[in-house]
């Protein structure tokens, strides 16, 4: 990409938007606490096939996120800002990959800078651009192989640079996210290479041999990854990222995943999704309804938005977040209305004043919309912290660590993911307790051992209560066995 003046101001934009007081505020919710939980035993254990969580196997995703967040915590030690700059890149490579790929189909500088900027300042991909996960690189490889593969589309013949794009989005949404991180660019292809077909009145076999090929070649790095976790844990391993963590998820027969939601979830999701900008993008949809079969650019994002909210609506496991992948597309269509209410505009500005003044100065009203989303969104980041109190786990990590700097053993009985956060913050393994048995076992060898339990109460097993530590719904009793002394 050619960095023009319009593509740097873009550059700006975005680097200001994502890596803003990156690391200003602790690790919030079950999400960061358990993947940077995860990079950082990746870490410490140099383990870079096997992603494990307090001493676990954690095969729910391939590991794309965890070896870049392992690789910066390397480079830049176990800093909160290290973990959270793959989701930044991802969020800033996003934005600009659409700004280029626009300007490559032939929109104007204007409309391509909009669409991008429209994506940067969308609330739910800013907040996710900025977190510690998958989703954000999930995003960037779908948007990869759904905008070249269309720019290829395009082309009179073999667009070789495009199509190695095509597969390298392929490779990126495979290793982040597994077989859904194919199903998302999958489906869209499908049915948008379905409606030509039909449109046409004609079947191109070549149409759709090039992408099902490529995809093939885009998924040689999850092939190698797969080859080297069957080597350390076998078919159960491989089947637990593919089956279990896949179509088990899509299907709800993996129970154990949660998020499980009524059909209507995203419905009612629709009035926040893509804000700022979400109701031109549904306005947009509507108003483009009539052109979809003479405007292939149009069609093709129209599809990209409702084929894979159709695809999110199917399946049983369900959370906002995995909308964001929606969101290009949205921006998109929310732009291109933007030019249909401006040429409107400029229509009424002979009868009406207020349109006459809109459309004349709809620069200056465009970049004063945009400066006050920006600026809310910097205060947003600022006052981030300020949910740390009840979203993060690090007081529980904070209390570990200093009864271990008194001399005392933790040991975390069956924990939960959240307590990935203790991994983090102490940049050290932790031991943990499987059974009562083990807790028990733990607690008699040393009056020095302390277990982090959820619940105090253990039949059988007398326990006197050290501290407690409540992180909002949650609480986490720090506990030693109890002397005949102290129970009396």
């Amino acid at each position: 990409m050619r960095l023009t003046r319009p593509a740097v101001l873009l550059l700006l934009l975005g680097c200001m938007l994502f890596f803003f007081v990156l690391g200003n505020h602790q690790l919030q919710g079950s999400t960061e606490s358990r993947v940077a939980g995860i990079a950082m035993q990746m870490h410490l254990s140099n383990d870079w096939v096997t992603p494990s969580l307090l001493n676990q196997p954690f095969l729910e995703k391939p590991p794309l996120s965890l070896w870049l967040d392992a690789g910066a915590i390397r480079l830049f030690g176990g800093e909160l800002f290290a973990v959270r700059l793959a989701s930044a890149f991802a969020g800033l490579f996003c934005v600009m990959l659409l700004y280029t790929m626009l300007r490559k189909l032939g929109r104007p500088t204007a409309w391509a800078w909009t669409a991008a900027a429209m994506l940067a300042t969308m609330a739910s991909f800013w907040s996710n651009s900025r977190q510690v996960g998958e989703d954000a690189l999930l995003t960037l490889g779908v948007s990869m192989a759904l905008l070249a593969f269309f720019h290829a589309s395009r082309q009179p013949g073999f667009a070789r640079g495009s199509w190695l794009l095509f597969a390298a989005g392929i490779a990126i949404a495979t290793l982040s996210k597994g077989v859904f991180g194919l199903a998302l660019p999958g489906v869209v292809i499908f049915f948008f290479l379905l409606s030509e077909s039909l449109i046409a009145k004609r079947f191109v076999l070549r149409d759709w041999l090039r992408p099902a090929l490529l995809t093939l070649l885009g998924l040689i790095p999850l092939m190698i990854w797969l080859c080297l976790l069957y080597q350390r844990g076998g078919l159960q391993a491989v089947g637990q990222v593919l089956w279990t963590n896949s179509v088990g998820r899509f299907s709800g027969s993996f129970v154990e995943a949660g998020h499980y939601e009524a059909f209507d979830y995203y419905l009612r999701k629709l009035p926040e999704a893509f804000m700022p900008w979400n109701l031109l993008t549904y306005l947009g949809l509507w108003h483009f309804r009539k052109q979809l079969r003479s405007n292939p650019y149009l069609l093709f994002f129209c599809v990209w938005l409702l084929a894979q909210f159709l695809l999110l609506n199917l399946a049983s496991s369900k959370r906002a977040v995995y909308l964001m992948s929606l969101a290009p597309a949205a921006a998109v269509i929310a732009a291109e209305y933007a030019r249909v209410v401006l040429g409107w505009l400029r229509k009424k500005s002979a009868t009406s004043a207020v349109a006459r003044f809109l459309s004349e100065h709809h620069r200056a009203l465009a970049a004063g919309l945009f400066a006050c989303i920006v600026i809310a969104y910097l205060l947003a980041a600022l006052w981030a912290p300020r949910a740390d109190k009840e979203e993060s786990f690090q007081p529980v990590a904070a209390q570990a660590l200093s009864l271990q700097a008194s001399g005392k053993h933790i040991g975390l009985m069956q924990p939960d993911e959240r307590l990935g956060a203790l991994v983090f913050y102490s940049q050290q393994l932790q031991k943990t307790l499987d059974s009562t048995a083990e807790l028990q076992a733990f607690l008699s060898a040393s009056p020095d051992n302390i277990a982090i339990v959820e619940q105090p109460d253990v039949p059988g097993l007398p326990l006197n209560i050290v501290s407690k530590v409540s992180v909002g719904r949650h609480n986490y009793y720090f506990v030693s066995l109890a002397t005949p002394a102290s129970r009396t």
